[in-house]
């Protein structure tokens, strides 16, 4: 029998890919897009121009951090040098998500394509679905995901937008929320090194520090600190556990 007839046809992972839509990951994300659809509407922000940068900037801090720069009147330069930094922390998601999906034959071009399509709902799905993927079919399960929830979250925006203006603040807060707490919740529930453990627990009590200390930075300071401290601990454990050895 043919390989491709044990493993299934690209189509065929296309599809269920495709079908992680209706995964828990996805929901939230959309819930949250929602929040993030009465954000910009209340901020005046065309509906063309929300679908856009839904479809373009595809990282929802990443979002909210341009239209926060945009709101409080800053350069494009400003704007662009702040969502690159966001950005920047998605690397190392793709760094690990592409040895998972990639075989000698894929092209370099087709990684780079998908690339866009891995932010944290995208990498969480992936990485914890993957395994039970035929490496020559795992290119296919992940485009079917990441660009059917792309494409999803972009209809949801343009559908949306005009009943969500009207929002109470309390309303579009929650579901805009929602997608946080989740994030943490998945990498906590999957992490497979204290490390992990030690740089949300630091994260989570430099956030609101740095907030009071220096609210243009915080995020960037918390991730830095937090991601920084949690080395440093892990080195020095592991140096104390080979002197121990």
């Amino acid at each position: 029998m043919d390989d491709s007839q044990t493993i299934g046809s690209g189509r065929d992972w296309f599809l269920t890919g495709m079908k992680g839509i209706f995964s828990l990951p996805a929901i939230i994300l959309m819930l949250s897009f929602v929040g993030f659809c009465a954000f910009t509407a209340q901020a005046g922000i065309p509906m063309e121009q929300v679908v856009f940068m839904t479809g373009v900037v595809w990282a929802l801090p990443a979002k909210v951090i341009l239209v926060s720069s945009i709101l409080g009147g800053a350069n494009l330069l400003t704007a662009f040098i702040a969502v690159t930094l966001s950005s920047i922390r998605l690397m190392p998601m793709v760094a690990a998500l592409v040895p998972e999906i990639r075989t000698e034959k894929t092209p370099t071009w087709l990684l780079l394509f998908l690339s866009h399509f891995v932010a944290i709902t995208a990498w969480v799905f992936a990485m914890e679905r993957v395994q039970a993927v035929p490496r020559e079919r795992r290119i296919a399960f992940f485009a079917g995901f990441g660009i059917t929830l792309v494409l999803a979250n972009m209809l949801l925006v343009a559908i949306v937008y005009q009943f969500v203006a009207e929002f109470p603040p309390i309303v579009a807060g929650c579901l805009f929320f929602l997608t946080p707490v989740y994030f943490l919740a998945s990498i906590w529930s999957s992490a497979r090194h204290p490390v992990i453990y030690v740089a949300l627990a630091v994260g989570l009590i430099a956030g609101p520090l740095f907030y009071w200390l220096a609210p243009e930075f915080d995020i960037l300071l918390a991730g830095v600190g937090g991601g920084t401290l949690a080395w440093a601990a892990e080195r020095s454990w592991r140096r104390r556990k080979e002197v121990r050895a």
